[in-house]
């Protein structure tokens, strides 16, 4: 009888990486350079200094990267002198993993949104699963809290938090519920 002798790729899952401030822009470059995929949320904000107004890249989450690697690429990121270690959950060893379908409604948050995203890290009480219908992140899939007397629409990152964006009501429709 034959054996299948072919050898399956190594599936990709997302870690977060810890690295020095200021350095996440570069690390994510030689990243690429070293054919490893990482994200690095940033947003353009406008700075004004008393006559002078300049465009600016904010990165969201400072000191962190999002390595896209498989278990021997998550191990040669670790030879650039930027990156100290990855995020591991409280007693355990192996370094923790974000779900491929919270990355993806996260990335398009970071990409589509007209409006400012926060991070949250402090627990939020679970609200309505809603579907952005309208706007740029029209397709999106997320939870309608409110904060402050804001609705926002908030993406659960499990490990880091919500991010969140500002959303009008009448931008989103509720999920079903299962």
């Amino acid at each position: 009888m034959p054996t299948d002798t072919s050898v399956q790729p190594e599936e990709r899952k997302w870690y977060v990486a810890y690295v020095r401030l200021f350095h996440e822009r570069k690390t994510a470059e030689r990243l690429a350079a070293m054919g490893i995929e990482s994200f690095v949320p940033v947003r353009e904000e406008i700075h004004q200094w008393s006559q002078r107004k300049k465009k600016v890249m904010r990165v969201l989450i400072p000191q962190m990267i999002f390595i896209h690697a498989t278990q021997k690429e998550r191990m040669e990121a670790l030879t650039l002198a930027s990156i100290s270690h990855y995020m591991v959950l409280r007693g355990e060893h192996t370094p923790a993993v974000i779900p491929d379908r919270q990355m993806r409604q996260f990335m398009f948050m970071v990409d589509y949104s007209t409006e400012t995203i926060e991070m949250f890290t402090s627990p939020l009480e679970p609200g309505q699963q809603v579907k952005v219908i309208k706007g740029p992140l029209s397709g999106m899939e997320g939870e309608l809290i409110e904060i402050d007397g804001k609705s926002k629409v908030v993406v659960r990152l499990d490990l880091l938090g919500c991010a969140g964006v500002d959303m009008p009501v009448g931008y989103v429709e509720a999920l079903p519920s299962h």
